[in-house]
């Protein structure tokens, strides 16, 4: 069962880590300058264990203004906020400034707790319950219950710990609904134990990990291997997701860092380019909201991007993109980082700037590889909104726990499908975390693999690969159907055309090319035969007035000395397409360009001529009077079985060739050398 994480967040000295530790008996401030000073520097952490099994892990951030940094390290992973505002100092600036931080994450789940209630009349105690709702009211927490409680004298805590426990369930609920992507940890730690190795802490999201998973590190690539999963101290087969420990084999380098993602399977690769959305800042000032928010950051702004656990320099784009019309006043943009982070589709950030230091937008990914090239024809404004669409509906509560299974494998087929039809196509790994199920649609790739077709390009690719077989039964009606590898390769062309393929996803592109033709011939609107497809509604064979006209041809080449092909075809009235059908079905053997026999006569020839010459070398003259034809085609007939090594030219005559079959009184039946086949 996986763990909710809430995060503190409070102005310096507000009582954060001693209201923590009267909840949970955890000291959250683990260095030795914190305790020494008195105040959090670095991000800590506890945790609170309900007799139902409900669990909360509680990050403690710094509530210092140059620490703001650190602050966001924790908030960047949480899925609720407690919210401290001390009963005799009131809100104060971080208690704004981190205020308008969890409003940029979007941070929807809270309790605002007024602490210190011991040390101030119960008047003051309630303004500050005033002040503290109407800030609140301006945000992602608007409607957060407020208790007030004292660390010191215990009044508050039960009632507190009964408010988490509700807020527990309700963001449990609210996690199940939504997609689970690939299993992933966002590092805010890394240490090596001696004796054991490296191990990382962080919040795991998507997929559960469990002992003996192999894991990658992004950005990186490098490799290991979990040794151990430890949760609140102790090991545990596997997790779910909330705060894990996972003592790592294999990274034999420097420590993972800080900002860096632990990751199973594919989906999440380190990009320096996210498509996101903005929503502007809301600003507070003086406990009070002056106006909708910051003015969005314009084209070509450089601010800083903390986006999981990682902070880097982004700069914003906005110019040349299609914006659609968002809720709250939302954009989008292209933001490209001054380093590669590694993120998911839905992942929440805040972009800020440094002076003054304020949130400037949430962001949320859109895209972590958004189109370009061929797929950037496509980005258009509905498309955008209706990816933003899929991706915020998932956050949305569903009808009943009855419902959340089925909700959560809805939501992700939106997500996936909206990715899709954004670039034309999307690594489904990169979208969702369980794969939705095909059903019949060329678009939606099976369990296992990779890549999802837009809705249009799997109808276009339909429609081409339609136009290819029926342009080839119109050059060659009396073909069995279009050769598989020459209709894949013509769908790879069409498929670039309409969307960009890197190398890495050729493999995939392939795959999804091949669904395609399955899906035509599942649906009967194409026929497999061997390594050929045709129109279903075909018959299988030539039109019946050109199969008799080869039946014709055939008889006609079936004598020893036949008529010139060109005189045969014209006698029989058989196309040229008719006479190719007849070479490639092997009921025709013809071994010059005017030159054929039926297949039986001409077996039969060669296998006289072998006959003959295992008995003693073969002169032209004698197999001539044996066969009672000219020197024309004796001499044609002994050269093509020279030439594929059925017999073998001396200078006393022909003898058994080293490809003459053993035992056979004749060549074996196959198209003879200059065959048109």
């Amino acid at each position: 069962m996986p763990t909710i994480v809430v995060g503190t967040a409070g102005h310096i000295d507000h009582g954060k880590t001693t209201l923590l530790r009267a909840l949970t008996g955890i000291d959250a401030d683990r260095l030795p300058e914190e305790r020494e000073r008195g105040m959090t520097i670095d991000v800590g952490f506890a945790h609170l264990d309900f007799e139902d099994g409900t669990s909360l892990d509680f990050v403690d951030v710094p509530g210092h203004d140059r620490l703001v940094g650190n602050m966001l390290v924790g908030a960047g992973e949480i899925d609720a906020a407690l919210l401290v505002v001390a009963a005799n100092d009131g809100p104060r600036a971080q208690t704004i400034e981190h205020l308008e931080l969890l409003d940029a994450l979007e941070i929807r789940d809270g309790i605002v707790v007024v602490t210190k209630v011991d040390a101030v009349p119960p008047d003051r105690v309630a303004a500050v319950v005033e002040a503290a709702g109407a800030l609140v009211a301006a945000t992602s927490l608007a409607g957060s219950p407020i208790v007030t409680a004292s660390a010191v004298s215990g009044e508050g805590i039960e009632a507190l710990a009964q408010l988490l426990r509700e807020l527990a369930r309700r963001v449990e609920t609210r996690a199940l609904t939504r997609p689970a992507g690939p299993g992933r940890l966002a590092i805010d730690r890394a240490f090596e134990v001696r004796g054991r190795g490296v191990v990382v802490t962080g919040t795991l999201r998507g997929r559960s990990l469990a002992t003996g998973d192999r894991l990658r590190l992004e950005p990186g690539e490098a490799e290991g291997r979990v040794r151990e999963v430890q949760v609140h101290g102790g090991a545990r087969p596997s997790h779910d997701g909330g705060r894990t420990a996972l003592n790592i084999v294999g990274f034999e380098a420097d420590l993972p860092r800080r900002g860096a993602v632990l990751t199973a399977g594919p989906g999440i690769e380190a990009t320096d380019r996210l498509l996101v959305s903005l929503r502007p800042a809301t600003v507070l000032r003086g406990h009070q909201e002056t106006g909708a928010g910051h003015r969005l950051p314009p084209d070509g702004a450089r601010l800083r991007l903390h986006l999981g656990t990682e902070q880097v320099d982004a700069i914003v784009g906005r110019r040349g993109l299609a914006s659609p019309e968002l809720p709250g006043g939302a954009v989008t943009a292209i933001v490209r980082l001054g380093a590669p982070v590694a993120t998911f589709v839905g992942d929440r950030g805040v972009l800020r700037q440094s002076s003054p230091s304020e949130a400037v937008a949430g962001v949320r990914v859109l895209d972590p590889h958004p189109p370009k090239r061929v797929s950037r024809r496509r980005v258009t404004a509905e498309r955008q909104a209706a990816l933003v669409a899929a991706i915020e509906d998932a956050d949305t509560d569903a009808a009943s726990e009855a419902l959340v299974g089925l909700h959560g494998a809805i939501e992700a087929r939106r997500i996936a499908a909206a990715a899709a039809a954004l670039a034309g196509l999307a690594m489904r790994a990169s979208v969702i975390g369980s794969p939705p199920t095909g059903g019949g649609d060329p678009a939606a790739p099976p369990p296992g693999s990779g890549l999802l077709l837009a809705a249009d390009v799997a109808s276009a690719l339909e429609g081409r690969a339609e136009a290819l077989v029926v342009a080839h039964h119109e050059a060659d009606a009396a073909s069995a159907g279009l050769p598989l590898q020459e209709l894949r390769t013509g769908l790879g062309v069409a498929l670039r055309r309409l969307a960009t393929i890197d190398r890495s996803m050729s493999g995939d592109a392939a795959r999804a090319i091949g669904r395609v033709i399955d899906n035509l011939i599942a649906r009967d609107r194409f026929a497999r035969e061997g390594d050929r497809v045709r129109d279903a509604h075909r018959s299988a064979g030539p039109p019946p007035e050109l199969a008799a006209a080869m039946d014709r041809l055939e008889v006609l080449l079936a004598v020893a000395a036949p008529p010139p092909l060109a005189e045969a075809v014209a006698a029989a009235g058989c196309s040229a397409e008719g006479v190719r059908a007849l070479v490639t079905a092997g009921r025709i053997v013809r071994i010059s360009t005017d030159l054929a026999w039926a297949s039986p006569t001409y077996h039969e020839l060669a296998g006289r001529a072998l006959s003959l010459a295992r008995r003693q070398p073969l002169s032209p003259a004698a197999f001539r009077d044996a066969t009672g034809t000219s020197r024309k085609y004796v001499l044609a007939i002994l050269e093509d079985l020279d030439r594929r090594g059925i017999l073998e030219r001396t200078a006393a005559g022909h003898i058994a060739g080293p490809r003459a079959p053993r035992h056979a009184p004749r060549p074996a039946a196959e198209p003879a050398a200059g065959s048109a086949s």
